[in-house]
């Protein structure tokens, strides 16, 4: 992600937490600190009200980022309660979904930059 993200001319930093609250701080706090965030909710996808609602406070664009394909899963996994928070959600492909996510989150920021140009 590193390595990509320099190509890419952006920056990563990486968070891991099993903690749901401590998720939702780090959301809270990415406001004015980050440009975006690549966000794998695992189980939290399907039951987090909290990370939802971090996610839409923080305003930050978020990608949501799935190793597996979620709609290939049992039916309780096709629902994802943090996905309409994100400008979109990416899964199915393995450690690959990250380097995705990455390369659709630096375009929508560049296009975002651009657009604001343009105003």
């Amino acid at each position: 992600m590193k390595a990509r993200a320099l190509k890419l001319g952006a920056q990563v930093d990486a968070f891991q937490s099993n903690e749901e609250g401590a998720l939702v701080t780090r959301i809270g706090k990415s406001a004015g600190k980050y440009a975006g965030i690549i966000f794998n909710p695992a189980a939290y996808t399907h039951t987090s009200v909290a990370l939802r609602d971090a996610l839409m406070a923080s305003r930050v664009p978020c990608v949501e980022v799935h190793l597996s394909n979620i709609h290939a899963r049992e039916e309780f996994r096709h629902k994802s309660l943090t996905a309409a928070a994100c400008i979109g959600q990416i899964s199915g492909f393995g450690s690959q979904s990250y380097l995705l996510a990455l390369e659709a989150l630096v375009d929508f920021l560049e296009r975002r930059k651009h657009e604001e140009r343009k105003s």
